[in-house]
């Protein structure tokens, strides 16, 4: 307890030092265009003036139009340039984008630049180089977790040492709060495992395992779920009140205090099928709920024909668009041949082909689509589709983001979420649900301490003069 009380003062004085210390390192807004809503105008006069910054705001929200008015105050600002990193495909919505708005922002794929806003894939970063830029859009940057250690470090490193830094995305770290560091990084603030030692306490003394995973290009997220993270006894308060120094998170305009209006969603169905398997695990009389990622995946490729089937039956001859999640490459196989009017993306495509097929569905050209959400699951404009497929995994961030193509602001039908799932994976299901529940706590405490910080920002501009007393004239 003498620790605590001891060490409570030196986390004060850090969270004031971060709450004041280059605040607003950027500059008052030039250019606000009238379509923007009135919490974008908000949170972009606040990512402007902050210049490092990151804009957590759910599916539908309005980040591509953001993201690209931010850019162009900053082309605007330094006559410089700005790239736009984005998933596969979204750059093609991007571009769409910018040309309904009237922002004039240019597509490379081989590093040949154009003056003000450029555009590319996460992919293609090697052929770009930094100093050729005065500020960089990370577009659905929850992302970058998702590349191994080498991309990732990538593209931290491109943006190191830029003046002008967004990140973008609508899901923020759901797993797990200490993925926060990803981002955190990213602009420069604390890196992955000083945020670590600061906020959070490792019970099992795995922290210098953890960066010998990091500098190894290891999966450090599913370690340090291991290794037992927690938040130490008075630092949550104050972990959310540093977040909220450089990030603004909202799930609807509400949460910024402005008007839900048309950004309110029609309703949810998720429905969940149990299949039998027509074969048990070796050694067993009857089926059991599966222990371990050794035995769920064994599960999962025993049962691949008959959650294939199930999946085929609920999409099959519908007439409606389906989006059809898979996790192996053997089951986007057989899905594909099993619905006959779908076509998968694998990862062998090229990326033009990949391309090429988002794009048809999104266009209505091709009714069902086939991929894994490893593939397709950010970033992508999907609202014509209402009905989703999905095969339960641990990973809740896949899951979210293969709904919300679907499930998004703009979309106009109850949206039907198929989970197709066996009883032996009972305890994947299970865990999805508790990151559910923890991704809700995550985002309601980020913005419960942001909306602290708006209230108390210390960069306030005051218009009213002070007035002196008689007695000091």
């Amino acid at each position: 307890m003498s620790k605590i009380v001891e060490s409570a003062p030196a986390y004060a004085e850090f969270i004031e030092k971060k709450a004041q210390s280059d605040l607003y390192s950027g500059f008052d807004p030039l250019w606000m265009p009238s379509f923007l809503f009135d919490f974008q105008v908000a949170l972009l006069d606040w990512a402007i003036r902050k210049g490092k910054a990151a804009i957590f705001a759910d599916c539908g929200l309005g980040k591509t139009p953001m993201q690209l008015v931010w850019a162009e105050n900053v082309v605007r600002k330094t006559n410089g340039r700005v790239l736009i990193l984005t998933p596969l495909a979204v750059s093609h919505q991007t571009i769409t984008e910018a040309e309904k708005f009237g922002i004039e922002c240019h597509r490379s794929h081989t590093g040949e630049l154009q003056p003000g806003i450029n555009l590319t894939n996460y992919e293609r970063l090697h052929y770009f180089n930094p100093e050729d830029f005065v500020g960089v859009v990370a577009d659905e940057s929850s992302i970058l977790k998702s590349f191994d250690g080498k991309r990732r470090g990538e593209v931290t490193e491109f943006m190191r040492k830029m003046p002008y830094r967004l990140l973008a995305t609508a899901t923020a770290a759901p797993n797990d709060y200490i993925e926060l560091g990803t981002s955190s990084e990213a602009l420069g603030q604390l890196g992955h495992m000083d945020m670590l030692s600061r906020f959070f306490k490792n019970d099992q003394g795995n922290a210098i395992k953890t960066q010998v995973f990091r500098q190894a290009n290891r999966s450090f997220a599913r370690l340090d779920e291991g290794a037992k993270w927690r938040f130490k006894g008075h630092a949550e308060t104050a972990f959310w009140q540093w977040v909220s120094s450089w990030a603004r998170a909202l799930r609807r305009p509400s949460d910024l205090g402005f008007d839900d209006g048309k950004f309110l969603l029609p309703p949810l169905v998720e429905r969940e099928h149990m299949v039998e398997a027509e074969r048990l695990a070796p050694e067993m009389l009857f089926a059991l709920p599966a222990v371990g990622l050794k035995e769920q995946r064994e599960e999962r490729r025993r049962t691949i024909e008959e959650r294939c089937e199930r999946v085929a039956e609920l999409v099959s001859n519908t007439g409606e668009p389906a989006l059809v999640w898979c996790h192996l490459n053997v089951e986007g196989d057989r899905l594909s041949g099993l619905i006959p009017d779908a076509k998968q993306i694998s990862g062998q495509d090229s990326d033009e082909r990949k391309e090429e097929l988002f794009l048809a569905f999104a266009k209505g050209q091709l009714r069902v689509l086939v991929t894994k959400p490893k593939i397709g699951a950010w970033g992508l404009n999907f609202q014509h589709c209402a009905h989703v497929t999905f095969f339960p995994s641990h990973s809740f961030e896949q899951y979210y983001q293969g709904v919300r193509r679907c499930w998004r602001f703009g979309q106009t039908r109850p949206v039907v979420v198929d989970v197709v799932t066996t009883e032996g994976e009972h305890q994947v299901l299970l865990n999805l649900q508790r990151k559910a529940v923890a991704a809700d706590k995550m985002f309601s405490s980020l913005v419960k301490e942001m909306d602290r910080a708006v209230s108390i920002d210390r960069g306030t501009r005051f218009t009213v003069l002070e007035e002196v007393p008689p007695w000091l004239s």
